[in-house]
């Protein structure tokens, strides 16, 4: 558990978490903390037993915002991509008058990446605080989206240059993900929306309209996400079709050359009966003149079938 109290975007760290009881005269005490710290935050900021359940569970938690008397209790879902799957991993912030509480079950980019931010801005509140993680962890969002898009579109390449079994397997997964994925981004969407439009007495008012550029960036995700599950549809569509053409293919040029061959079987199969009288039988050059226009009559099938380009 990391104590600082932040006075105008500048950290300094507390050692006894009791100092944390009383208001700072500036600024404001951030306490990042694992889930296992439960057990010492909650009896000294009165945290909800509901709250801390919710932290506790090793279920992937729905987002969302509860407020109590002394603090509000907001979920979100940090979002990383590695080796081509989506992990979402819950962000717990417990956003109190003079305190900033997150709980975290694994680590979270957002919360090394927003220490510039709050230098830069001189952040002096814990409501601002929310504010830029919010922020941060929903644009994340759009640079995993890119990386997706990216994915999408090298699929569809692969497929169109050379289909391989392992492409279908790849879009059923990449699609079931983006579906997953999907179901969160919606309430995600909602609760944004709650923090600009309800009246909540711990974030300042003034602060509140920034949240609707959030809503509005949260709002795009979805949407991109959507059109996302689309473009796998459309992916699988194209594989399918790949698969049809390329069997096709095959076929064609199977039965050309069964069309080709036809003639040379029957050529064979006329010579190759018992008749002591047959057109060229005893001749002496009779085997290399059958073989010629055997060699002849390929050939020129071939020529006619390449220039008609059904092979």
């Amino acid at each position: 558990m990391k104590i600082r109290l932040v006075r105008q975007g500048v950290f300094t760290t507390v050692e006894d978490i009791t100092e944390t009881l009383v208001p700072p005269d500036e600024g404001f005490y951030w306490i990042d903390a694992d889930v296992d710290d439960l057990v010492v935050l909650q009896p000294l900021f009165g945290i909800h037993d509901l709250a801390v359940e919710d932290c506790l569970t090793e279920e992937e938690q729905r987002p969302k915002l509860e407020v109590y008397e002394s603090h509000y209790f907001l979920v979100i879902n940090s979002i990383r991509f590695d080796d081509e799957e989506i992990f979402l991993r819950a962000l717990n912030v417990f956003l109190g008058r003079h305190y900033l509480i997150t709980v975290t079950r694994q680590k979270i980019n957002e919360l090394r990446s927003i220490k510039p931010i709050l230098w830069e801005q001189e952040v002096n509140s814990a409501d601002r605080l929310m504010y830029h993680l919010v922020d941060i962890v929903v644009d994340n969002y759009f640079s995993v989206g890119d990386r997706i898009e990216a994915r999408i579109e090298q699929l569809e390449e692969d497929i169109l240059m050379h289909t391989k079994k392992s492409h279908l397997t790849e879009i059923i997964g990449l699609r079931s993900e983006i579906l997953w994925l999907k179901k969160v981004l919606g309430p995600q969407r909602d609760v944004i929306a709650t923090l600009n439009k309800r009246d909540l007495r711990l974030i300042d008012h003034q602060l509140q309209k920034y949240f609707i550029d959030i809503h509005e960036n949260a709002v795009k995700i979805y949407e991109t996400f959507e059109t996302y599950r689309d473009l796998m549809g459309n992916l699988r569509e194209a594989y399918q079709s790949s698969v049809a053409n390329r069997a096709n293919e095959i076929m064609r040029v199977f039965t050309a050359l069964t069309t080709i061959f036809m003639p040379l079987t029957f050529l064979t199969g006329v010579y190759g009966m018992n008749f002591d009288y047959i057109p060229g039988m005893h001749d002496q050059y009779g085997s290399v003149v059958l073989l010629c226009i055997m060699i002849g009559l390929g050939f020129g099938m071939f020529y006619i079938f390449r220039k008609k380009d059904w092979l």
